[in-house]
């Protein structure tokens, strides 16, 4: 099928490399660089592209702030590449809210996450309303609502903060982001097959599926930002990152049939007298025979698992950055802690401060200082829908049956003309009421880090209490130190995790009896 298309793509390829070469040095010579992307004969925008593709969600930031909000891109003729790129709130409520069912996720969408196609990530229609259902009857059980805090508290305290006591008391320098992504995995894994997968251990365990993951938001992105029939191309010779994607959804079927068969294990075991066993999410997708086939039920899973992990761990790596620089804001959280805080150290003053969920629930400040990290540092950056008939927008754009429709989230937090002239600022109070002792409202169309409309995020709440729990515990009891002469830059993929990693030392705070 592909070969007679391979003459058509090295033409292209041998069009775009002077092109990109003469766009790259364009760019570094201007210190102004045009607003909209350069629109070259038979390419049109496709070279901008890709000399920016290393840097979108920067370069979609630049775009956007100097065309209103929206601007169009094409790619050359016969790629399909027909986008329209935003942050216009009033535009994201007609997408989410006002005209949701023009603007389905779509098949392309299905095909680029094809590990997760099937689960409610990458459905429409009747499908997606019946697993939202599904799902918000799952986690609206008050038992294991129950059971994921409690694995939440446990985790942090047998598990996160031992580590922690240990890097502190041995001046060692570790990886944030690596922790924070071993902490979410086993807190996603528990809850969905009621095992502890156990990465986050003194020992450092292999994390194949965890890097498997991440390779799929990775491949994800590149298929997102380039047409489609390129990167199908490439999976049909299976070269370059589809060969490696390949391989990442091998590891993933492996650990969903692993994880599994240690469920069943545990399962047969439920008279030892462990009261909780059982309890986990798994349990209620196999009891419904529509969910229990293998492609499905490894969508589901991975769709989950995917989800759990790497929101939440992102975004916690970015808020210990954004505090690492803030150390006034970590005193204020410290201050807002304190109560809490008073009388287990009177009764315990030697031991670590552990908050149970339920006490960090009221904090509205430490909540503010969660939203702030996610207004600027959306774990998801990018949303993809595509448009099912022809529309006009809010903002005056039409668009067209077949166009695709990216919202940049990473540049919505950063418009002057949404969030005013501080928006680059770090500034958690804008979050709150005049007397400090509320939060302001804020529509989702505005702060989309946890959807809008019908598909507003269904753990909200269990995302929210683990950052405040891992958060909480871990500024009172520690000092953390963001090592000096670290690049700080995402990498290219559809989670905003650091290109690098993030490199701390901690110390354990002294405190006053």
């Amino acid at each position: 099928m592909f070969s007679q298309e391979l003459p058509i793509y090295t033409a292209l390829v041998l069009l775009v490399l002077p092109l990109y070469y003469l766009y790259s040095k364009a760019s570094c010579r201007s210190k102004n660089p045009a607003v909209l992307p350069t629109n070259w004969p038979i390419l049109h925008m496709f070279p901008s592209f890709l000399a920016n593709l290393h840097k979108m969600n920067d370069y979609f930031t630049l775009v956007l702030a100097g065309s209103g909000h929206n601007f169009r891109a094409h790619g050359p003729p016969g790629t399909g590449m027909r986008l329209f790129v935003t942050c216009d709130p009033a535009n994201i409520r007609h997408i989410f809210t006002t005209n949701y069912t023009n603007f389905p996720k779509g098949a392309e969408f299905a095909a680029i996450f094809d590990i997760m196609s099937g689960g409610i990530f990458t459905i429409d229609g009747e499908p997606a309303r019946r697993q939202r259902t599904k799902i918000k009857s799952v986690l609206s059980s008050l038992r294991l609502v129950a059971r994921i805090e409690a694995w939440c508290r446990d985790k942090v305290e047998n598990n996160l903060l031992l580590l922690f006591t240990h890097m502190a008391s041995t001046g060692t320098s570790f990886n944030m982001q690596e922790l924070m992504s071993r902490l979410m995995f086993d807190l996603a894994a528990m809850p969905l097959f009621g095992v502890d997968p156990g990465l986050l251990s003194l020992d450092m365990p292999p994390m194949e599926a965890a890097v498997a993951m991440d390779t799929v938001m990775e491949v994800a992105y590149f298929r997102v930002v380039v047409p489609a029939s390129c990167w199908k191309l490439m999976r049909w010779l299976n070269i370059g990152p589809e060969r490696k994607l390949k391989a990442a959804h091998k590891v993933l079927r492996v650990f969903v049939m692993e994880m599994t068969e240690r469920r069943m294990i545990n399962a047969s075991s439920v008279g030892n007298g462990k009261q909780h066993e059982g309890v986990d999410i798994m349990s209620s997708f196999l009891d419904d025979p529509y969910y229990t086939e293998d492609d499905m039920f490894n969508a589901l899973t991975i769709s989950y698992m995917i989800a759990a992990r790497d929101t939440v761990g992102t975004a916690l790596t970015w808020i210990f950055y954004n505090l690492s620089q803030n150390p006034n804001i970590v005193s204020i959280i410290r201050n807002e802690l304190s109560p809490i805080a008073s009388h287990k150290v009177a009764a315990h003053p030697d031991a670590m401060v552990i908050f149970e969920p339920d006490e960090t629930k009221s904090l509205v400040y430490l909540r503010a200082v969660l939203y702030e990290t996610l207004r600027l540092y959306p774990p998801a950056p990018l949303e993809r829908k595509m448009v099912a008939a022809n529309d006009i927008m809010p903002s005056g754009h039409e668009v067209h049956a077949g166009d695709t429709i990216l919202i940049s989230l990473h540049s919505m937090g950063r418009m002057e003309g949404i969030w005013g002239k501080d928006c680059l600022n770090y500034n958690p109070n804008r979050w709150l009421s005049e007397d400090g002792n509320e939060l302001r409202y804020v529509p989702s169309h505005k702060f989309l880090a946890f959807s809008s409309g019908p598909r507003m995020c269904l753990g909200k709440d269990i995302a929210v209490m683990q950052m405040k729990t891992v958060i909480a515990s871990t500024l009172w009891n520690f000092d953390v130190e963001v090592m000096e002469g670290q690049c700080i830059e995402p990498k290219s993929s559809c989670i905003l995790e650091m290109k690098k990693g993030l490199i701390v030392k901690l110390k354990k705070r002294e405190m006053l009896h």
